[in-house]
């Protein structure tokens, strides 16, 4: 579904973060991107969603050229963007206010869904962190995406928070049939909510490197999810000795 074909990517003097790199996910898949502060992770979503563009190579979503944002993309950040003079509700009707696209019961099916209707009517300052980004949500999925791209959404939340939207991540990955890439830097995260992980650390990257869960979600508390975390850490010091 989205594919990146020998893409090269740098900021203005400075070193570039890919040299030619080859990548593809496939559809209904959930990926995470896992790397330090600095690595190119947020850089790579937003080649993804269109709102950079290679200086060499291409990118590709449904067999076509990415030329720039795309509607039935959704980017989800970690500062929520919420208008504050606008309630929950009306935060999650902007999308489709903007597009001129009828409300009908969209936005109260997904408040509901994600345990919010009882706060429709409260302004942002009013809401908790965890509320906040079930709103974000929501206001990408009455736009009926088919990929949702996640910048470290839940890093300022507290762990049974964080924990519970990575649970709501999961199941809105496994009941909507959605193309999900979460970027992160905590293995905990990356190892519960990808199918694979693509690890990024020193760039420029060149080769992707990657690590396939075995298919089945995982339960944090199962000896197969902690070994998981065990093998990411140990691919991730390697990774980095090698490189230094």
């Amino acid at each position: 579904m989205i594919e990146l074909r020998e893409v090269s990517f740098f900021y203005e003097k400075q070193n570039p973060l890919f040299d030619h790199f080859s990548f593809s996910v496939e559809r209904g898949e959930s990926l995470a991107v896992l790397g330090p502060s600095g690595c190119g992770k947020t850089t790579f979503l937003y080649l993804v969603s269109g709102l950079l563009k290679p200086q060499e190579g291409e990118i590709r979503v449904e067999g076509q050229e990415l030329l720039g944002p795309r509607e039935k993309t959704a980017l989800i950040l970690q500062d929520y963007g919420l208008l504050p003079w606008k309630t929950i509700k009306e935060n999650v009707e902007l999308g489709l206010k903007f597009r001129k696209i009828s409300k009908d019961s969209l936005p109260d099916y997904w408040l509901k869904r994600l345990g919010i209707y009882e706060v429709k009517d409260k302004y942002p300052h009013q809401v908790s962190g965890g509320q906040k980004q079930r709103a974000a949500i929501a206001r990408s999925l009455v736009l009926k995406p088919d990929i949702i791209l996640m910048d470290e959404p839940f890093s300022s939340l507290d762990a049974p928070t964080r924990e519970s939207l990575q649970d709501l991540i999961v199941d809105l990955h496994r009941h909507e049939h959605l193309t999900v890439i979460l970027v992160t830097h905590t293995i905990e995260e990356a190892a519960y909510v990808g199918e694979r992980i693509l690890v990024l650390l020193d760039p420029p990257h060149r080769k992707p490197f990657v690590i396939r869960k075995d298919g089945r979600p995982l339960q944090r508390n199962e000896d197969a999810f902690i070994s998981l975390c065990t093998e990411l850490r140990h691919h991730i010091e390697r990774l980095w000795n090698r490189g230094a």
